[in-house]
């Protein structure tokens, strides 16, 4: 298996269909739908609605009728991105190689673009959820609900603005990477496994698994604003640095990062590896992928 052909395959399908649920026409206020085009398809590998799909492909189930749901998953993904670009938050000009949303756009609209993203993607959840009502299709809308507000998502991002330029405990810093960064990947992962009627010790698995993963991404995010290729990332670099981000290059340094880094690919593999009826070699290749990322 080549992931990277994959996840290539994967990113069409999604990318399509994102386009298809943006075919909207808006009389006075069509702004804002060039504001979230503009972001949905600036680019990214797409991983989450990728992790939620290839978790369907592996047991089995018909990809398409939960299309919408992957896409939900990347529409939170990019309205938290145009957000967290935002002068009040990061202030970051770049993303994906391209100028930031409100760069191009204002802050005004690019904060009603993520708002409009963010409504729109739980319109589409309560369309699936009516036309496929049963508990775990509840469960599955639940966990990414769950996953992206203050529970998950929102959560982290708050423990993260709120302690810039503070010294914090390993605790909080966990708390902060899993939060912001590995809650939207478990909601990925296990919104799938809902759907796909994995039973209990599987999606404890999958659980552990997209944790582990989540983790280890936001570790090679960090260290890769120290040592990244600007190029590359198509983002600034050394920003966390300049704005007192609490990393784990800032408690470690850069080897002992690499460390943990390590660590955390090695108990996701570890864990997607006792699944053992079904193949689930993307994920532990997505694994190793992560934690040999350049961008």
């Amino acid at each position: 298996m080549d992931i990277k052909n994959v996840m290539q395959a994967d990113k069409k399908l999604i990318e399509d269909r994102l386009m298809e649920l943006m075919n909207i026409n808006l009389t006075y206020s069509s702004k804002i739908l060039d504001s979230m085009r503009y972001s949905l398809s600036a680019g990214g590998k797409r991983i989450r609605p990728c992790i939620f799909v290839e978790v369907l492909k592996s047991y089995n189930i018909d990809v398409k009728k939960y299309l919408d749901v992957a896409c939900v998953i990347e529409m939170i993904h990019t309205y938290s991105l145009i957000h967290d670009d935002l002068p009040a938050m990061d202030n970051d000009t770049l993303r994906r190689g391209k100028p930031t949303n409100h760069m191009v756009y204002g802050d005004a609209i690019a904060i009603l673009a993520g708002d409009a993203l963010l409504n729109f993607a739980y319109e589409l959840l309560f369309k699936f959820i009516k036309n496929n009502f049963q508990i775990n299709s509840v469960k599955a809308c639940e966990e990414i609900s769950n996953c992206a507000g203050i529970y998950g998502m929102i959560g982290g991002q708050v423990s993260d603005i709120i302690n810039e330029n503070k010294d914090i405990s390993s605790g909080n810093l966990e708390y902060i990477h899993e939060n912001k960064t590995a809650k939207l990947i478990i909601a990925s992962m296990v919104s799938a496994g809902y759907l796909a009627n994995a039973d209990e010790n599987d999606m404890e698995h999958l659980r552990k698994y997209a944790y582990n993963l989540g983790m280890a991404f936001q570790i090679s995010d960090d260290i890769l604003d120290i040592i990244g290729n600007e190029k590359l990332l198509g983002k600034s670099v050394g920003k966390d640095v300049d704005e007192g981000k609490n990393t784990y290059p800032k408690y470690f340094g850069i080897e002992k990062s690499k460390e943990k880094l390590n660590g955390y690919v090695n108990s996701a593999i570890d864990e997607i590896s006792e699944i053992k009826d079904k193949d689930m070699s993307f994920f532990a290749q997505l694994a190793t992928y992560i934690g040999n990322r350049k961008y």
